[in-house]
């Protein structure tokens, strides 16, 4: 009786949140100055523009690009051809060199799940594009993999962890722990982190969700609210950064909430996917507005002694209903409305991350 009235508490805290989120446009407001601003404009306000210039690389020059995201086969090539325009600024080019030089000696490491490795190598990309015969070593293992600029001693790393938090073995099985991070260790001493976590929480059934229990404390239980969890879990992510990251050296990022396009009614077209989709929308604004998630992310950031950066891109992608690999993925049968295609809009939230560092 007790756990069910805190988690309908819970639950009514985080149904008040949402609405004054949306009331204010969360998105956008004041409280998050600093963590999500840059030299005074907001990055994540605009519209997509037509782009001759683009993409910024070719896919069939890039080492690092993942099947799952290679949609050469797809026949459509507009999705390639599309920028982000701030409404209060103009978005710096990428520049690859600038950013080696900048970063000499240096080490960047994205944590999180696959939308963590979409972002790393579309990074890697973009600056190989801009350093096509510097000397790189690529190493690609399950938990970490590395991308080095030799001539510039730059680091880029990926650390796969779904959750951020740990996932342990017990006798009952696979178990969850809301509340320790065991994997931290390895993401001391970078001198840039940019963290992600979400769609493996909404994720259900033994065969997709990667646990078997979760442990909230001393309890152990077979499943609950997944907003609450996440909330939990990334409670305890953000006292792991408050307890472990040094400001003077580390840069902290969240790299924000990517949505899915598996539903047309979000964006006013029932009974129709990312599938065939050939442009983005237009205007600024998504019909369904921003997914739950995106109020916990602001919450526990809003409460952390730690600036982290917010790479707010959850609305600038949800107007790329077109940007999905779908059927198209070069590693995957079905349709991949989750993932983004290489190149594509991963390449504009580091052109995001770039102005964050830069402005």
């Amino acid at each position: 009786m007790g756990f069910c009235r805190v988690n309908i508490l819970f639950l009514l805290s985080l149904f008040l949140l949402l609405h004054q989120a949306r009331a204010a446009k969360f998105h956008n407001v004041s409280s998050l100055k600093g963590r999500k601003q840059a030299g005074g404009c907001n990055l994540f306000i605009g519209s997509w523009v037509v782009d001759p210039s683009f993409p910024l690389y070719d896919d069939s020059s890039c080492p690092f690009i993942d099947g799952e995201f290679d949609c050469q086969s797809r026949p459509d090539k507009q999705y390639l051809k599309y920028s982000w325009k701030p409404d209060s600024c103009a978005l710096p080019r990428f520049d690859g060199v600038d950013l080696l030089n900048k970063w000499k000696g240096k080490k960047i490491m994205f944590v999180g799940d696959s939308l963590s490795l979409n972002m790393w190598e579309s990074l890697s990309c973009m600056i190989h594009a801009s350093v096509p015969n510097a000397k790189t070593n690529f190493i690609r293992k399950e938990s970490l993999s590395t991308v080095i600029f030799q001539d510039y001693d730059v680091t880029i790393q990926l650390y796969r962890t779904p959750y951020l938090v740990d996932i342990v073995r017990e006798d009952v099985g696979r178990v969850l722990r809301l509340d320790s991070i065991l994997a931290g260790n390895a993401w001391k001493d970078m001198d840039l982190l940019i963290f992600n976590s979400w769609h493996w929480w909404t994720h259900k059934g033994p065969a997709s969700q990667g646990w078997d229990y979760i442990r909230d404390g001393s309890k152990l239980v077979s499943d609950m609210d997944r907003l609450e969890a996440y909330y939990k879990g990334l409670t305890t992510w953000a006292r792991w950064v408050d307890l472990n990251v040094n400001p003077s050296k580390t840069q902290v990022f969240f790299q924000g909430i990517s949505p899915t396009h598996y539903q047309g009614e979000e964006w006013n077209q029932p009974r129709k996917s990312c599938s065939g989709e050939l442009g983005p929308l237009s205007g600024s604004s998504y019909p369904a507005g921003l997914p739950p998630a995106t109020t916990v992310v602001n919450t526990v950031l809003k409460r952390m002694k730690t600036s982290v950066f917010l790479l707010d891109i959850t609305l600038l992608s949800q107007l790329r209903k077109d940007a999905h690999p779908a059927e198209y993925s070069g590693d995957h049968s079905g349709n991949d409305c989750s993932h983004w295609c290489l190149p594509g809009l991963p390449d504009t939230w580091n052109q995001l991350l770039y102005a964050a560092l830069t402005m």
